[in-house]
């Protein structure tokens, strides 16, 4: 099997990797220099770099980049070290680059209105993949969004079993009004997605959370929600918040593992928002 068409596979699948690569071989070594090995989310492996030791290590620093999404670079002293090699002290030196792979992020963008129009091509721009989901065909078209990857027209309940929710997935709740926010925010709270936001005031949102929360839900499950969505920069119109979500959903990409309150704020922040949820 050939490793790029599996990396295009996997991506397909939205599943994370990491490919290792001899960058530097200098002297005798196991392998040669552009040598690669793939290790996916479930620790398989493609290709080789040499096997052995040196192998063994790569794979476990490939799993810590899969899971922390940062690269690293190895450095080997094949002729300092016999546990470098199955017995044979090779002599070599050799550097190996480990970096992520990782499928491309998608930005579902639920109610197609003025908002998620601009909200669609800022995302677009930054290189998310943009999935709009309305229940008006009128609003739900390829006219209104020509740079969106997919489009939905169709009852909502209907379309979520049909969505592909990851951790490269950031959801965008932006409808036409308060009842249909809640039929989306009510299901994207139990999904993996990366960053989960909804447009309106503190009141609103806290108001729609209290109405979920009634229902069995978790306060817990609300902690990743940002809302009001978006950095605040003073966005007024279509065009400047979606500027601010876009710039809030690179932060939740640029920045894995960290806490959402620090990237933002979340709709628990604040003495206000909690004296409202009582």
């Amino acid at each position: 099997m050939d490793i790029y068409s599996e990396i295009v596979r996997l991506r397909a699948l939205g599943q994370k990797s990491a490919l290792a690569t001899i960058v530097d071989a200098r002297g005798s070594i196991p392998s040669y220099e552009s040598a690669k090995l793939l290790v996916r989310e479930d620790g398989s492996i493609l290709g080789t770099v040499g096997g052995g030791c040196v192998e063994a290590e790569v794979w476990n620093a490939a799993r810590e980049v899969i899971d922390t999404e940062k690269p690293k670079h190895l450095s080997f002293n094949l002729g300092q070290d016999v546990t470098y090699d199955s017995g044979l002290i090779c002599g070599g030196q050799l550097n190996v680059y480990i970096e992520l792979i990782v499928p491309p992020a998608q930005a579902l963008i639920f109610g197609a209105g003025h908002i998620s129009r601009s909200l669609s091509k800022v995302a677009t721009l930054a290189g998310f993949s943009t999935i709009i989901i309305d229940n008006r065909d009128t609003y739900a078209n390829r006219d209104r969004f020509p740079e969106a990857a997919e489009i939905h027209a169709a009852e909502y309940e209907d379309i979520f079993p049909k969505l592909s929710i990851r951790d490269s997935s950031y959801i965008l709740i932006v409808t036409r009004g308060h009842r249909d926010d809640l039929r989306v925010l009510r299901w994207a709270v139990t999904t993996p997605a990366r960053y989960v936001a909804m447009i309106g005031s503190k009141r609103k949102v806290i108001s729609v959370v209290k109405e979920i929360e009634k229902e069995g839900v978790p306060r817990s499950a609300f902690e990743r929600l940002h809302a009001p969505m978006g950095l605040d920069i003073g966005a007024i119109t279509p065009e400047e918040i979606a500027i601010s979500v876009v710039a809030e959903m690179i932060a939740a990409r640029r920045s894995p593992g960290t806490p959402w309150r620090d990237l933002s704020k979340s709709v628990f922040a604040g003495d206000r928002a909690a004296s409202l949820l009582k």
